[in-house]
């Protein structure tokens, strides 16, 4: 399985009006419940007014399309890096996952995924 880098750093924050959003930003996901409104950009594209907000995160995700009957994936990945003590910010598109890590912790995981015989582009 490949996995792909993603070039830029990482917010994951919350805000309180999806007006607050630019939209037309190039890479962003957008979760909102009946209790929070969250986003995952790039950190220069973090909206100004956030209620609370964590930088530092890198990413990468699953190359091609991932087929909606594929079990396990997301749950290999994982516990692959929660053997090393490394925690995830995991989320999912209509195509693939993504998962996020510290900055501090990128280059770690990704050597261990390698390792395990995944393809890191």
């Amino acid at each position: 399985m490949k996995l792909e880098k993603l070039p830029h750093r990482l917010t994951i924050c919350k805000v309180a009006d999806i007006d607050d959003i630019d939209l037309k930003t190039e890479f962003y996901f957008i979760g909102k419940t009946d209790e929070e409104l969250s986003v995952v950009c790039r950190t220069e594209d973090t909206p100004e007014k956030t209620i609370e907000r964590e930088d530092g995160w890198k990413g990468f995700r699953i190359q091609g399309v991932l087929d909606f009957s594929l079990v396990g994936v997301l749950s290999k990945l994982s516990g692959i890096l929660a053997e090393h003590l490394i925690g995830i910010f995991a989320v999912s598109t209509y195509n693939t996952d993504y998962i996020l890590v510290k900055e501090e912790n990128y280059e770690q995981a990704l050597g261990i995924l390698a390792l395990e015989g995944y393809i890191v582009d």
